[in-house]
């Protein structure tokens, strides 16, 4: 599934190309297919439009292009680039044993690499690139710096398995070959395929891109993240009520350094993003951080963002026929109260259907007194002029003192009538939002 840590590196890619006036290439690199499941798809593509991660090419599917793919190995193994390996799975296990009982590093030893042996009966071979053996491989990453590699340590990857189907680090070189890739911005987990892969292009006549390896996210606790850290699908984001720009906002400075600024725009992000200010340190993921940011982005979202995901969380409870004015005016009452969208919807569900009545505010609240000032207020509102938050405050303040009561008299068992309970934004904006047939009607339905 697309998790934070994928999306992470999807975002400085998105940044980069954005920055440089280049292209964001959207490819899904599908070759492993127990893994590359249609859910596990529908999520990236889902993930990448929900966080407007918009791709300039693609998207590209690896098991849409294997006919490519063979073409290349087919002109590999013409030109010498590339040979059959006809090592059964056991030779290969025996021969790992031997290497570790040497305290060697374990590798294919190339012994089919230019063997003129008459090929066993029965097997089917992989193919493995000719990778160079003198010499050495410079990567010279964006973050990392230089890094060397000695072609003697590196051995023949395969290119193509047994049942014909190329491997992931072949098909990634012919991607960036025929795609004209520049950059690639990836997890630092890849730094080791790099020096094969930059082989490969060399080997074919290509220029290899810039790489850029960025470090892990861990979680708080320094452990590799996981699903109890928050690795889970970015779409769980959206359902617990994340804005995507406070998610990117959040998963960019980590390990971006910019100053002592926290919140950034999509726009600000894009100017001051810099690759070269990514630090080689692992990252440590932070939920409350993340809540925080989320709630900046809130208070600062315009609204018509702001009602376009809370119609999306009020459609989990079943509220599918909210109109705009009403989500409009929750949204103004509760952004600086609420910390996600989920929190928004879960607060304001008195605003859109009849509220659920809390036993013991009612018994407390809801006195046959407080009864009978209630009927006295409806009253009051019905022939109310001006109905705004400032009239009604103004109105409820009046009626408070014209009875001798405290304000706190009138406002409480008036918020039980018509939330169901004693939490609420304040009385006059709930007044306000609700409107006047609404208020009416529960003050009539408690009375």
């Amino acid at each position: 599934m697309l998790h934070i840590g994928g999306v992470r590196t999807a975002l400085f890619s998105w940044l980069y190309a954005r920055r440089h006036g280049g292209k964001f290439i959207l490819r899904v690199e599908d070759t492993d297919r127990e893994r590359s499941t249609d859910e596990a798809v529908r999520v990236i593509l889902e993930g990448m439009r929900w966080l407007g991660l918009n791709e300039d090419e693609g998207p590209f599917y690896q098991t849409q292009r294997y006919d490519r793919y063979r073409a290349v190995i087919a002109q590999m193994l013409e030109q010498g680039l590339a040979y059959r390996c006809y090592c059964s799975k056991e030779e290969l296990d025996a021969m790992r044993e031997v290497q570790l009982a040497r305290k060697e590093k374990p590798r294919y030893d190339g012994r089919w690499r230019d063997s003129t042996a008459t090929p066993p009966a029965g097997v089917t071979p992989v193919i493995r690139f000719r990778n160079p053996t003198a010499g050495e491989v410079v990567v010279d990453d964006l973050v990392h710096g230089r890094t060397v590699f000695q072609n003697i340590e590196l051995d023949d990857l395969i290119i193509q398995r047994s049942d014909g189907n190329p491997t992931y680090n072949f098909c990634v070189v012919v991607d960036d070959w025929d795609m004209g890739v520049t950059h690639v911005i990836r997890g630092d987990d890849h730094l080791n395929n790099t020096p094969r892969q930059i082989n490969m292009l060399k080997a074919l006549g290509a220029t290899p891109p810039a790489y850029a390896h960025v470090p892990m996210i861990l979680g708080a606790d320094g452990a590799k993240l996981s699903k109890r850290h928050g690795a889970v699908s970015v779409l769980e984001y959206q359902k617990e009520g994340y804005l995507p720009d406070a998610l990117l906002n959040y998963l960019v400075r980590l390990g971006w350094s910019h100053g002592d600024q926290e919140v950034f725009t999509r726009e600000e992000m894009i100017a001051a993003f810099d690759i070269a200010h990514v630090g080689k340190a692992a990252s440590a993921f932070n939920p409350e951080k993340l809540m925080w940011l989320n709630q900046q982005h809130i208070m600062k979202a315009p609204r018509a963002t702001l009602v376009a995901a809370l119609r999306e969380q009020l459609a989990m409870p079943g509220v599918t026929d909210a109109d705009d004015a009403l989500c409009g005016g929750v949204v103004e009452a509760l952004r600086e109260r609420a910390k996600t969208m989920k929190e928004m919807a879960s607060a304001s569900l008195f605003f859109f259907r009849d509220p659920v009545m809390d036993e013991k505010a009612v018994a407390k609240h809801l006195t046959p007194e407080a009864k009978a000032v209630l009927g006295e207020l409806r009253d009051a509102f019905a022939g109310a002029g001006e109905w705004s938050a400032a009239a009604l405050h103004g109105l409820l303040q009046s009626f408070a003192e014209a009875r001798g009561l405290g304000l706190g008299k009138v406002a409480q068992p008036l918020r039980v009538a018509l939330t169901g309970g004693t939490v609420s934004p304040p009385i006059d904006g709930t007044l306000a939002v609700l409107g006047r047939e609404k208020v009416l009607a529960r003050i009539a339905a408690v009375i």
